[in-house]
């Protein structure tokens, strides 16, 4: 079997440590060109190492959205802060749109302490946490459910979406990649993702440090077309620059899970 190149080890060392880089990072990394980095890139991707995506490569589990079950408890007090902290956001008697996500879900855990809320939300958990709250009114998106997300999707999840329009649509997502583009890992989700900013006043996404720099299949939007940003760490310097450019708040809880 042909042994490793030096070139090769260190594309998988960076890709390890970050989950997606760039063609353009690896060869800047290296100090080698464009060219030379995909050769050495090749290799990987046969040996199933990494996966191509556009302009870059992922860790192969990094394009796959683990089962909800398991990311509820992934970076668990990360993402109760991030909740905390998007729930002081929402007052008594607000509007808004909630989608499906881990964190997503710790917000709603987190708006269980308010009162005369109408939600719409295509999940599952979301609209049992909030339904319990007796003043709530709460709308279950119908659709085709999704077995691993436990959330509705599809056209006719859309349809019923936008004959609501609300102040708040909070979002999770699944990645931001180098052109501080936000993404999910499936077409449906984006889809539902977008549609809820199209009815939203004011569009919020919730993500803990884990996305920074992790790649996935869809884009959602770009980071112009939010908001406010809440996080659990300050997100890297473009990233920032990005949301600062579209006068929008990042909110970042302090919280260190490390």
């Amino acid at each position: 079997m042909k042994s490793i190149s030096r070139h090769e080890n260190e594309i998988l060392r960076l890709v390890t440590l970050r989950g997606t880089c760039s063609i353009a990072e690896l060869a800047e990394q290296l100090g080698v060109s464009d060219e030379t980095v995909r050769r050495h890139v090749r290799p990987l991707v046969d040996r199933g190492q990494v996966e191509k995506v556009h302009g870059g490569i992922v860790m192969p589990d990094r394009m796959r959205e683990a089962p909800m079950e398991r990311r509820m408890g992934e970076n668990r007090a990360a993402k109760q802060a991030i909740g905390a902290a998007v729930a002081a956001r929402i007052e008594d008697g607000d509007s808004l749109i909630l989608d499906s996500g881990s964190t997503t879900a710790f917000v709603a855990l987190a708006l269980s302490r308010k009162s005369h809320l109408r939600v719409i939300t295509n999940a599952t958990e979301i609209a049992r946490i909030l339904v319990r709250q007796a003043s709530n009114r709460v709308y279950l998106v119908g659709g085709e459910m999704g077995g691993d997300q436990l959330a509705t999707f599809g056209p006719q999840a859309i349809d019923f979406l936008r004959r609501f329009n609300v102040r708040h649509a909070i979002l999770s997502i699944g990645g931001i990649n180098e052109r501080q583009e936000l993404l999910n890992f499936d077409l449906d989700e984006a889809e539902f993702a977008r549609a809820a900013i199209d009815q939203a006043t004011t569009v919020t996404v919730a993500a803990d440090h884990s996305k920074f720099r992790r790649g996935a299949l869809v884009k959602v939007c770009d980071a112009r077309d939010i908001d406010a940003f809440v996080t659990d760490r300050d997100p890297p310097g473009a990233f920032r620059e990005a949301i600062s450019a579209r006068n929008a708040e990042l909110v970042v809880t302090g919280t260190d899970t490390r």
